[in-house]
């Protein structure tokens, strides 16, 4: 028999927050449909991944995939950058000082 790699589940969310070391939140948002209304309902997941690199910043569409246990509630783990987030010119504290 040959090795198969087993099926991992993916999702694809956006970065919001990269504050943790080696650690990033991922909000992925899905859309149901509610049962008796027939409206579509907006609701929102957040994952703990796996960024073994810190490449990752706020507000990044990435790709994340299932994968072993690697803390009590990381069990994800980055699988790619789809899109990087616009980056700011003048820092944020500047932009205060001049108010």
């Amino acid at each position: 028999m040959e090795a198969r790699t087993p099926h991992r589940k993916k999702r694809v969310g956006t970065v919001v927050s990269d504050k943790m070391d080696k650690t990033i939140v991922v909000r992925v948002i899905r859309h149901d449909i509610h049962p008796l209304y027939g409206k579509r309902i907006i609701k929102a997941t957040k994952y703990m991944a796996s960024d073994p690199e810190n490449t990752c910043r706020v507000g990044d569409l990435v790709s994340i995939v299932e994968t072993r246990p690697l803390s009590r509630r990381k069990c994800w783990a980055l699988e790619r950058v789809i899109q990087r987030a616009p980056v700011l010119d003048t820092p944020v504290d500047e932009v205060a000082e001049e108010e």
